[in-house]
């Protein structure tokens, strides 16, 4: 039978649920439980089967968010998640379908581009999509880690149910000036801050740390957890950090003074963070602070080219004519046709035109040069760029590139 794609009734939950659980079968699944816990959380219209008959062969879902640019605008985006495929079922196009699918009614309902984080790296550039911020991770040495600045304001561990007060407007100051982040769901605090258990997650259970600047007002937090190790009966142990915050630098160094002066701790280990980190540059010895694991994390694909390029502001001005090449399962993708980006410190325009292009992209390597994190230069380097001027693919790499790198620390 053909394959139909559409979204779900309610009274497939529990049935879409399950499939999700046969793609993802590394963590525990649960199907009636998440239908009745995160049903009520999902909209329904974007959250997609794909029918063999009646058995669900494919999920596919997204949800709503806006994406912080360079320069601190903010564009809508479409985030995708709970994407599988039966193994019974690959190599006859489900994906492609699925993506297609989506694609369209992104564009439809004026999403600027899609985002995901991939759990495979070859499936989604043949889509569009590319990789647009990268995370590292780090481990510091306590008894090595000293900061060579004096405190600014205060550190208070809190309570969950304060924390829940609290974290959310810390969060949404800290993301409206953090190219590379998203807007997160309200309902995902509940679930990180241990108030609420998610079926096939166990229930957080850690530490919460809310830094106040010198005025008392709430400008950051960590949240964190530990692992004991007591050889010999020397305590050795880990604390591990699972999100820190600061709306500024201030806030984000006594956060992590206050973690490395926590007793009985001689090793933090922190993920999701930003392959580089300022924090190492204010230890006496910054050999105390190692990364130990880089990955990439946020995936673009970009809609609305104009949008997306004209949202964001340059560190240094740029005149360039650009061609995308979009290439949707054979046929033309939304982000294609030709460019003009005019690009400065205070803003930028892009618009369509009819000019002859100085550069040749593939929609992939501009979602993964858009935000500045991945070099277009890289992205290149295997094909798909053609330079009509000689000279342009060097000045469009340093134009979209950006001093500080963009940073996406929300899992979804």
């Amino acid at each position: 039978m053909p394959i139909t794609i559409r979204p779900i009734e309610a009274d497939e939950l529990v049935d879409w649920y399950a499939a999700v659980g046969f793609g993802f079968f590394v963590w525990p699944s649960d199907p009636e439980g998440a239908a009745e816990r995160r049903g009520k959380y999902i909209e329904l219209p974007r959250t997609i089967g794909a029918f063999d008959g009646d058995a669900i062969a494919g999920t596919f879902r997204t949800f709503g968010t806006t994406l912080t640019l360079p320069g601190k605008g903010e564009v809508p985006v479409s985030a995708v998640t709970a994407v599988t495929v039966r193994p019974t079922h690959r190599r006859h196009g489900i994906l492609s379908k699925m993506i297609a699918n989506d694609v369209s009614m992104g564009v439809e309902r004026g999403d600027v581009a899609s985002v995901l984080i991939a759990s495979e790296w070859p499936i989604y550039g043949r889509f569009g999509y590319g990789p647009a911020t990268w995370h590292a991770r780090w481990t510091l040495r306590t008894r090595a880690a000293r900061f060579q600045l004096e405190p600014i304001g205060s550190v208070e561990i809190v309570r969950p149910s304060v924390a829940r007060e609290l974290l959310p407007e810390i969060y949404r100051r800290y993301r409206a000036g953090q190219p590379g982040e998203i807007a997160r769901l309200d309902y995902w605090w509940d679930v990180d801050l241990g108030l609420m258990e998610m079926p096939g997650r166990p229930r957080w259970q850690g530490q919460i740390a809310i830094h106040r600047d010198a005025s008392g007002t709430p400008d950051g937090y960590v949240r964190y957890k530990g692992e004991e190790h007591w050889e010999d009966g020397i305590p050795d142990n880990t604390l591990i950090v699972e999100e820190l915050h600061g709306v500024d630098l201030a806030a984000e160094l006594d956060l992590w003074r206050y973690l490395a002066q926590t007793d009985l701790v001689a090793t933090l280990k922190a993920e999701t963070r930003r392959p580089r980190e300022p924090m190492q540059w204010y230890l006496s010895d910054a050999r105390a602070a190692r990364v130990t694991g880089l990955s990439e994390f946020l995936w673009v694909r970009p809609y609305d080219v104009p949008r997306l390029l004209g949202g964001r502001t340059y560190e240094r001005s740029g005149d360039i004519v650009f061609e995308i090449a979009d290439d949707l399962g054979g046929k033309p993708g939304p982000a294609g046709g030709r460019f003009h980006l005019e690009a400065g410190p205070d803003g930028a325009t892009c618009r369509p035109t009819k000019a002859a292009a100085e550069l040749t992209i593939t929609a992939r390597a501009l979602g993964a040069a858009s935000l500045g994190g991945t070099r277009l230069l890289d992205i290149s380097r295997a094909g798909g760029t053609n330079e009509h001027r000689v000279g342009a693919l060097v000045e469009a790499d340093a134009l979209f590139r950006t001093a500080d790198d963009p940073w996406c620390t929300s899992w979804f």
